[in-house]
């Protein structure tokens, strides 16, 4: 199975930076501590500030978080990216065969199992706030 992107980790990592270093933070400082390309960095900043989650300065460079740090959960984030696509985690093979007794029954059979794997993982990203990501790395330095 295919792995979420990354720009899930980095767009957390982004979000992090901005609360800790407000001031400090550009596209180009982001990318640095990332360890990425600022393109990279530049198009995630763009998803979370359409999702109202940061403002980008314009001109001097640097963004801001738009709302509290405590107030931004890991799922505000996974939405913001439309990390997955049309909504769903999981995808079907196209087109099985219809006259398998397996094949004409897996999608519907799975199908409600998937869904709810997903919402148990949405649910877990909506109780995770950008506050505790920040406090929990305090605590490891």
């Amino acid at each position: 199975m295919k792995q979420i992107s990354s720009r899930f980790s980095i767009a957390v990592h982004t979000l992090s930076l901005i609360a800790v270093v407000p001031n400090e933070c550009t596209g180009d400082f982001i990318a640095k501590s990332v360890n990425t390309n600022p393109v990279i960095i530049r198009r995630i900043m763009s998803k979370l500030k359409q999702a109202g989650l940061i403002e980008v300065r314009p001109g001097v460079g640097g963004a801001s978080l738009l709302k509290d740090p405590a107030d931004i959960t890991l799922l505000d984030i996974y939405r913001a990216l439309e990390v997955v696509e049309d909504g769903e985690l999981f995808n079907f093979h196209k087109h099985p065969n219809p006259n398998c007794p397996v094949g004409s029954m897996i999608e519907q059979t799975l199908r409600a199992e998937l869904i709810e794997a997903q919402l148990a993982m949405e649910q877990r990203l909506k109780r995770v706030t950008i506050q505790q990501m920040m406090d929990q790395v305090h605590v490891s330095e």
